[in-house]
């Protein structure tokens, strides 16, 4: 798994790729809180090129969910369409199995997810 960093319009954007397992998702987690704790209230979580999430990574993604609410802040998750082929399809697929998936304002790419007046993919 390789996770990275960066800043588009605002929103610090934590860019995941490969598996999101118990082994790789604390890493997942510690890039959110170190946003939190810079002071960024606006986070996006990239996952569109996750090919692989257990339940440890959904913990992470609720956990996330939890933190930016309780600072006063916004969550958006890039993932692409169900009907995609590979990658982050995989976690869309997962999150409505586990009846989850309504509770993230989902966003089919990352310039949609760092606009403002972009409006989520409904579950």
């Amino acid at each position: 798994m390789e996770v990275t960093q960066v800043e588009q319009d605002g929103w610090a954007v934590v860019i995941v790729t490969g598996e999101m397992d118990l082994l790789t998702s604390p890493t997942v987690r510690q890039h959110v809180h170190e946003a939190v704790a810079d002071g960024r209230r606006s986070v996006v979580l990239d996952l569109a090129e996750v090919r692989f999430c257990d339940s440890s990574g959904v913990g992470v993604l609720i956990a996330a969910r939890r933190l930016m609410r309780s600072c006063a802040g916004r969550l958006r998750i890039v993932l692409p369409d169900q009907g995609a082929a590979d990658d982050g399809s995989h976690v869309n697929r997962v999150l409505a199995a586990l009846g989850v998936r309504r509770l993230f304002d989902v966003y089919p790419d990352l310039a949609s997810a760092t606009d403002d007046s972009a409006r989520p993919i409904s579950a």
